[in-house]
């Protein structure tokens, strides 16, 4: 069977009978790259697939209704984006702890992932990352590892391009002072 495009997945949401396929082609085709924006900001395997689970349940109860005012790529991260979002408030709150010590427990976690297939240089890189402000960290992480243009990132997280900028560029000069030591990895600009 042929992956459908975007189009053909919002019209088979629409039409009687086709409704569970289209949501299948939906998956086969944006199920890897909503897994690792959602692990980007929550980092264990486990809570990803959770909230991953949440979106899909999210965008399956809402699809036929999408009005493609935005992307359809667009939507679903946007959705993601607020559900990861939701969880590590809820984690917050369970923990009863200062968003610090969350970010201490999600920094040891991932040094004991066995999914986490980095290097060294990676993990310190993922550690750095976690040291930024929340906002500042998914920017980050939307424009340099998923090469978000500034403007679908504008959609998702309903912030002006100019703010965009204005994040990444501080969690850059963030990074690299914190990272200095490791040598040019964040030369990508």
């Amino acid at each position: 069977m042929q992956e459908w495009d975007d189009r053909e997945i919002i019209e088979g949401s629409k039409t009687k009978g086709k409704e569970e396929l289209a949501f299948n082609q939906l998956l086969v085709k944006y199920h890897e790259r909503l897994y690792w924006h959602i692990r980007k900001i929550v980092l264990d395997h486990d809570d990803t697939d959770d909230v991953l689970q949440n979106t899909m349940i999210k965008v399956w109860r809402s699809l036929a209704d999408f009005r493609s005012e935005s992307g359809l790529y667009t939507w679903l991260y946007r959705i993601a984006t607020n559900e990861a979002l939701s969880f590590l408030k809820q984690k917050k709150k369970k923990a009863f702890a200062p968003w610090v010590d969350v970010e201490a427990q999600m920094s040891e976690n991932l040094e004991a992932d066995p999914w986490f297939n980095g290097d060294e240089i990676q993990l310190k890189l993922q550690q750095a990352i976690l040291k930024l402000p929340e906002k500042q960290r998914i920017v980050f992480n939307m424009k340099y590892f998923d090469q978000l243009k500034y403007e679908d990132m504008s959609e998702i997280l309903g912030t002006s391009v100019g703010a965009l900028k204005a994040s990444y560029h501080h969690a850059v000069k963030k990074l690299k002072a914190t990272l200095n030591h490791l040598g040019p990895i964040l030369s990508k600009e």
